[in-house]
């Protein structure tokens, strides 16, 4: 499958190249792209994407120098569009609503910007037992499936609200979603967290004239 693009390459931009994509594909966090040749240099970089989008995947910037990969806009759309979703329901509930505590209502607060899921406010495992109504132990079971998946991850000590309580921030596997994937699914977070809000009506009035 790769041959083709390989095969233009020395034998040393091939290996970078190919470390690369390893890289990007396989690392729990994005990569710096000073680790990387294939991710510094533009036209390697070109090569690598080439790569990437035979299997469906393309290059993702996060900020700081540093890169992931993401499954395509038009193949996750004909995914979604097939009903393909690996997440039981109640992990995407649990999913939701930290993203809404962590960074949709901080976001319309204005207390968080930019479009990054890095945020300071965890949520903690009481909030989401508050929602949970007879369904608490799936809470907890669900929370361990999406840490063990990097969709969630545990806050640090200092930034849980009570002694002991565990507290959930995003995890590092939503940095793998494109710029076009994150600012809608943040859209929707923040019509959902705060529907009347300013930052709510923007987005409306931006959908109604595109």
């Amino acid at each position: 499958m790769f041959e083709p693009i390989l095969a233009e390459l020395s034998e040393q931009h091939r290996d970078e190249v190919l470390a690369a994509f390893a890289a990007v594909e396989h690392s729990t966090q994005p990569v710096p792209e000073v680790q990387m040749p294939a991710l510094r240099d533009a036209t390697l970089r070109r090569d690598l994407q080439r790569l990437l989008h035979r299997v469906g995947r393309t290059l993702v910037p996060v900020g700081n120098a540093r890169w992931t990969s993401g499954y395509r806009d038009d193949v996750a759309a004909e995914l979604t569009a097939a009903g393909w979703n690996a997440l039981p329901v109640i992990d995407r509930a649990v999913l939701v609503l930290v993203l809404i505590h962590s960074v949709a209502i901080p976001r319309s607060e204005g207390k968080l910007s930019g479009d990054s899921w890095i945020s300071a406010r965890p949520t903690t495992v009481s909030e989401l037992l508050r929602y949970a109504q007879p369904g608490r132990g799936d809470v907890r079971t669900a929370l361990r499936r999406l840490r063990a998946a990097g969709l969630v991850q545990l806050a640090p000590t200092r930034g849980r609200t009570a002694v002991g309580e565990s507290a959930y921030l995003p995890g590092p596997q939503l940095h793998r979603l494109t710029p076009v994937a994150r600012r809608v699914l943040q859209q929707e977070l923040i019509l959902a967290a705060a529907p009347q809000s300013p930052l709510a009506a923007a987005i409306r009035a931006r959908r109604a004239h595109p």
